[in-house]
């Protein structure tokens, strides 16, 4: 089984310190290829490292919702020098959260605009991060024509309705550890709904651990069991979410199996 958390962060304080171990308990595990994902300027920067010294290893850079009131000119053109880098997949993740954030909603929507246009410049996907916002995600996802990228909408949480507009997009989807819990039908619903080769899978470490580590520090190694989850939900067997999961993370960030 070779299984690929296409959304982690080996780059966080949390996991950091110890990520050479971590990466060696995740392949273990069978999953061979991970993509760490950054969200501010330290966090890049630390993604970017782990990828240039690791083969199996990628960056995605960008800034999160949370960190768009700090996206100003330097932080653009720092961004612009990094996207030709062979090991940055995609920009990310970037979108928008109106949960409990300091960026007001404005602030978002303008950064996430602009990083979406950047992406299509440089022809490079996007990962998604939406959190109380399908709306406004949605529909600034539809208006920048996102179809000619393509990218993922990261640990989705949405019903198959949102699946649907989402995949008619010309979106991927991801599950995280919110896929294995019990209590999240309509999560559930919507892994058995969606199209095999538009899913994906992560842990979104050191958060989301899925069952049977749900509550405890999360690392890339538990894409596992989000696999296994998933591969009940659909009752299949997890060879065949691994494999689909895998081949669509390569084909969605123009990667290749060497």
């Amino acid at each position: 089984m070779k299984i690929f958390d296409s959304h982690t962060h080996l780059n966080d304080d949390h996991l950091y310190p110890e990520a050479e171990q971590y990466f060696a308990h995740a392949q273990k595990l069978g999953v061979k290829k991970i993509a760490n994902v950054g969200s501010n300027m330290k966090l890049n920067e630390l993604a970017l490292d782990l990828a240039h010294s690791h083969d199996d290893m990628y960056a995605i850079i960008g800034w999160h919702p949370e960190d768009a009131i700090y996206f100003k000119a330097e932080e653009e053109n720092w961004l612009r020098n990094h996207l030709n880098d062979d090991k940055v997949i995609a920009i990310g993740e970037i979108g928008l959260d109106y949960y409990q954030t300091a960026s007001p909603r404005s602030v978002q929507k303008d950064v996430f605009r602009r990083q979406l246009e950047i992406a299509k410049e440089f022809n490079l996907p996007v990962s998604i991060h939406n959190r109380d916002a399908f709306e406004d995600t949605y529909e600034i996802l539809k208006e920048v024509d996102i179809s000619a990228i393509s990218g993922v909408m990261h640990s989705f949480n949405g019903d198959p309705e949102w699946l649907k507009k989402f995949i008619d997009l010309g979106m991927y989807v991801s599950y995280s550890g919110v896929a294995s819990f019990k209590k999240t039908h309509e999560v559930h619903d919507s892994v058995r709904q969606t199209p095999i080769d538009r899913m994906l899978v992560e842990t979104d470490a050191p958060y989301l651990a899925p069952e049977p580590y749900r509550g405890k520090q999360n690392e890339p190694g538990y894409t596992l069991y989000t696999v296994e989850a998933l591969a009940r939900l659909r009752d299949v067997d997890p060879d065949e979410i691994a494999a689909h999961t895998y081949q669509n993370t390569l084909r969605l960030f123009g990667l290749e199996d060497k």
